[in-house]
């Protein structure tokens, strides 16, 4: 078999030299983009804040029962831990605020700190990874009337601006414990189910809350925010507080990161033309790549036309550098482990496929007018054998190759996750 992919490798470097693309240059490309894996598919974003936690609310749903979720930090590490084994390369864990390491004792989101969180930076530096993290404005009693950090009561309000600054603190000490960037990503559900009167007033609030919660400045080497919008969610279908005008806006003027998250915009809206665009006044980009399906944003990443437009555009706008990639998709109908090796690697696809683009001679085609050669260039790219260059860079790092990554998680399912009530 080895010997086989060796082969098809070897034929695929040389139709894409035909074209003038460099394999190798494009596998370096691919070893070198670390893709940063959500913790929260692991157990349908319960969270370890208390026993049998679940998701309560905010605007987003998992659906499906699928036995054998993780219940706890050792078993989520488990999983993690056979997953990276199966994906190549070297990658990141982004994190959420519920699943700190809590000891059995309740702390609520005001009051978490660094101490619920240095086990995980003991973990990473175990597995060679580094962390982001995102604070949790959802399933929580102060959530529950729609609104956080948007709220017009300042208790609430005042709660999680707490939370929030404690999420930064936390983000700068895993970045600079582990000598690795931490992007701390902020989204919050705040938006109404009907028609809303007084949204001046919510965005308004929302904003001196932001000023309030990035006041204090941390290292650029430690942390870096970011903001997320979204078009709606389940209770704020008519009206959603932190738009993906409002964090432009906020973002340009305060020179943050922004998230464009793929699944939070009209289905019919191309998040790959924002790319360039956002970038002509942001310095840097934080993906989560998802598939959207109807009104829910976070089914399991495939390799569909979307993330292969957004992946190409990254490439070809020359920003590959300015992008931190992310994934965030949640799905309770199927193995979870299977969930993310599949939405990953495809992921890495997309990638790929845009790292393989005869970039050089289609820019050419583009600036003498010759745009019937510019179709067809990439028309004929489309069929190259990408797929052998996948294969052989999964051979070379020493994991599953093509679908016998399935057979893995049968057997992990069978000896692990079936033994979990």
């Amino acid at each position: 078999m080895e010997d086989k992919i060796i082969k098809s490798y070897e034929i695929a470097v040389e139709q894409y030299a035909g074209i003038g693309v460099n394999v190798e240059e494009a596998l370096t490309k691919l070893e070198n983009t670390a893709i940063s894996l959500h913790c929260w598919q692991a157990d349908d974003v319960g969270g370890f804040e208390h026993e049998g936690a679940e998701l309560g609310g905010g605007g987003i749903q998992v659906t499906g029962n699928y036995p054998g979720k993780a219940r706890n930090l050792d078993e989520m590490r488990a999983d993690l831990r056979k997953v990276y084994s199966m994906i190549p390369g070297s990658h990141r864990l982004n994190l959420h605020a519920i699943y700190g390491d809590f000891g059995g004792t309740f702390v609520d989101r005001d009051a978490i700190g660094i101490e619920q969180f240095k086990s995980w930076v003991d973990w990473a530096k175990t597995m060679n990874i580094g962390l982001d993290f995102n604070g949790s404005f959802f399933s929580h009693p102060k959530s529950d009337a729609g609104y956080t950090l948007a709220s017009k009561d300042k208790g609430i309000r005042d709660f999680w601006i707490e939370h929030a600054k404690r999420c930064r603190e936390i983000s700068a000490f895993m970045g600079e414990s582990l000598n690795n960037r931490c992007v701390h990503n902020i989204w919050i559900p705040d938006g109404e189910k009907d028609i809303t009167v007084d949204r001046m007033t919510h965005r308004n609030i929302l904003r001196e809350a932001l000023d309030e919660v990035l006041a204090e400045s941390y290292p650029a080497s430690h942390m870096r925010d970011a903001l997320e919008s979204k078009l709606f969610g389940i209770g704020s279908e008519s009206f959603v507080v932190g738009s993906h005008e409002f964090y432009l806006g906020y973002a340009v003027a305060n020179q943050m990161m922004l998230c464009i998250d793929i699944g939070h915009f009209h289905p019919t809206e191309s998040c790959a033309d924002k790319v360039s665009a956002v970038f002509q006044f942001v310095d840097e980009l934080l993906l989560h790549v998802t598939r959207g399906v109807r009104w829910d944003s976070d089914h399991i990443v495939i390799l569909n036309d979307s993330i292969r437009e957004l992946m190409q555009e990254i490439v070809w706008a020359g920003k590959l550098d300015k992008v931190c990639v992310g994934l965030d998709f949640f799905d309770a109908s199927v193995n979870r482990l299977g969930a993310y090796v599949l939405g990953t690697r495809a992921a890495q696809k997309a990638l790929l496929l845009a790292f393989l683009d005869p970039i050089t001679k289609l820019r050419e085609y583009e600036d003498k007018g010759q745009f019937f050669q510019r179709l067809a260039l990439l028309e004929e790219a489309k069929s190259k054998p990408f797929g052998a260059v996948y294969d052989y860079y999964c051979l070379k790092n020493e994991v599953p190759v093509g679908e016998h990554y399935i057979a893995e998680i049968e057997k992990y399912e069978k000896d692990v996750l079936s033994n979990r009530n």
